[in-house]
């Protein structure tokens, strides 16, 4: 299978994870915090995001157990997408808003299901994916996600602003089927699952060097984190409207973030996973300081200049952070082996995002983002200290 044909593939199921993710990360905080709910209670709403976390529990079971029909894979992405679509159709099919419990229920049930079907996408892009096209498929998955969070959570936003909840959720639902189509169309090659004495998760707990990578996937991505779980509110309580919010998001963080991505999944494998991860991590940490001086009172331009310096940071960041985890996974374990590796992230992530609505309140948005750039360098700090993965792999890639 050709590369362009993997990243074509693999591009079309990252964006369509990110299409409800981003409505629920980024426009609803943006929507709640209108409608006059407290900080807190707008962080807590993160904790709906537990499957992501969660999603290691039943990962070996996918990994063992799949469709000869459909393909080990893609027998369950189909059909999880699938049901995704039309939880989100069905929920416009009443008129006016739906209520607040109505939403946030189907916001866990979508999350539920997105959570199991990364689980499938995320094995299916490690056994596409050679070792030479690591770097430049991280880039892409991190790039089509945040093309997903921004179509989900920046243009969705502007949809709402103009025409209400019924055509945002069809549009959301609309363009989660036309995502679809690449995953329909394809076959998937027969492939034998690992054999049942090898899926216990007390590998990870048993390979030398364990403790300290998972604790450097707790701490490198906390501080982005706990920054932007409040950043809608932050940008609602400057007195942007959701149009701003979305030509923001949707103009400036689009195109920094896919520029971001794909430069670091691109810078990867040139600079060496240590180097990358400590150089990407630093920038990651100033881009949030950033916000704490903008914090204190800044114009139109120069929140839209923060944002987009932010939304490149964090997709260098994040580009080179998977594909050192991808790296990490056993190839016949790999939707096993990637899901550990993320769901600890998704927990580290989500933790200080619940969390942020009482810092943001305790210490005002400014001290909020200082401690936030604080927790970043702390997880750089960690990398420097240490992370030592073998010599090809701190220097240049040899293909």
């Amino acid at each position: 299978m050709k590369t362009a044909t993997k990243i074509g593939l693999l591009s079309s199921l990252y964006l369509s994870q990110g299409l409800p993710y981003g409505f629920f990360t980024q426009a609803l905080p943006a929507l709640l915090r209108k409608q006059g709910m407290s900080l807190p209670n707008i962080g807590l709403t993160y904790l709906l995001l537990l499957p992501w976390a969660l999603k290691f529990v039943w990962a070996p079971l996918m990994d063992r157990h799949g469709s000869e029909r459909l393909g080990r894979r893609r027998g369950y992405i189909l059909p999880l997408q699938l049901l995704s679509a039309g939880v989100l159709l069905l929920l416009a099919l009443p008129s006016g808003a739906p209520s607040t419990q109505l939403l946030l229920g189907v916001v866990l049930v979508v999350n539920l299901l997105a959570a199991t079907q990364d689980v499938a996408t995320d094995g299916l892009a490690v056994n596409l994916l050679a070792a030479r096209e690591l770097g430049l498929g991280n880039g892409v998955q991190v790039a089509a996600y945040r093309v997903g969070m921004i179509l989900g959570g920046g243009l969705i936003l502007a949809v709402f602003d103009a025409a209400g909840w019924r055509p945002t959720l069809l549009s959301l639902g609309a363009m989660l089927l036309v995502a679809t189509v690449p995953i329909a169309l394809y076959r998937e090659p027969p492939s034998a699952p690992p054999a049942r004495e090898s899926m216990d998760l007390a590998w990870w707990f048993k390979r030398p060097g364990t403790a300290g990578w998972l604790m450097l996937l707790v701490l490198y991505k906390a501080g982005e984190a706990l920054a932007t779980g409040m950043l809608r509110t932050f940008l609602v309580d400057a007195g942007l409207s959701l149009t701003d919010l979305s030509w923001m998001l949707g103009g400036v963080g689009f195109t920094a973030g896919l520029l971001g991505a794909l430069a670091g999944g691109a810078l990867v494998n040139r600079l060496g996973y240590r180097r990358a991860l400590i150089l990407f991590g630093l920038v990651q940490m100033g881009a949030v300081l950033l916000y704490a001086f903008a914090a204190r009172g800044a114009s139109m331009a120069l929140l839209t200049l923060v944002c987009g310096v932010e939304h490149l940071a964090s997709g260098m960041a994040t580009a080179s952070l998977f594909t050192v985890m991808m790296h990490e996974c056993r190839p016949e374990h790999a939707g096993t082996d990637y899901t550990v590796q993320a769901s600890l992230v998704v927990i580290a992530t989500g933790g200080a995002a619940a969390v942020s609505g009482f810092s943001a309140q305790a210490l005002g948005y400014s001290g909020h983002f200082l401690l936030s750039a604080a927790l970043c360098a702390l997880g750089t700090a960690y990398v420097l200290l240490t992370f030592h993965p073998p010599q090809h792999l701190q220097t240049a890639e040899p293909h």
